[in-house]
């Protein structure tokens, strides 16, 4: 299930192009809100909590996850799992530490790649659907990969511009949601959340 969620992270990367599938034009309070969403994203450098990641069976993992822009993100899946995923800005890496073993994947390919920048612009994104309700904003990236149309839906809160979850959807139909939460930022984060075990280079 870790390397699903990692595959389906991938393909979130590779969703962002500069051209938009949204067929109407967004309403002003749309086009505010996605403004805001960019700004209040762009200002926070550090960033970590915990999240939860649901699959289409139900199966749920937990874990923590670690923001440092630019570039660097952590999720560190909790025991008895030993696996995290690290981007540390020169590639995008899948970690065992049970098995010592490490996958290694290009860093065009970083999960949330769009959040890792210092200028975050979902303008810039293929944006396929824009959905609010009276707390929430749904924002929807849709692109052709080479395993097909992929989805990933983007919720954020409306008061606060936070991210609270993602959902993506492949083009078998299967979804993977990851849900962040207790969201902390401005923390000082050591480098050693973001380094590659010894291991790697033995």
């Amino acid at each position: 299930m870790i390397r699903r969620a990692v595959l389906g992270l991938i393909a979130l990367g590779m969703l962002i192009t500069p051209a938009s599938a949204l067929d109407r034009m967004l309403t002003e309070e749309e086009a505010v809100l996605i403004q805001e969403i960019n700004a209040h994203h762009s200002e926070i450098k550090t960033m970590a909590g915990r999240f939860e990641q649901i699959d289409t069976m139900g199966n749920r993992t937990k874990g923590l996850f670690f923001l440092k822009r630019p570039d660097k993100i952590a999720f560190r899946y909790a025991p008895p799992s030993r696996q995290q995923i690290v981007s540390v800005g020169e590639g995008f890496f899948l970690i065992d530490r049970g098995e010592r073993t490490v996958q290694t994947y290009p860093q065009d390919s970083v999960p949330l790649r769009e959040f890792l920048t210092d200028d975050i612009n979902l303008f810039s994104a293929n944006i396929f659907d824009v959905v609010s309700s009276e707390t929430h904003i749904s924002v929807t990236l849709i692109d052709d990969t080479p395993v097909g149309s992929v989805e990933v839906a983007l919720i954020f809160d409306k008061l606060t511009k936070d991210l609270v979850q993602w959902t993506l959807t492949e083009p078998s139909g299967a979804e993977l949601t990851f849900s962040v939460y207790d969201v902390e930022v401005g923390l000082e984060l050591p480098e050693t959340l973001f380094t590659i075990p010894h291991f790697f280079s033995e």
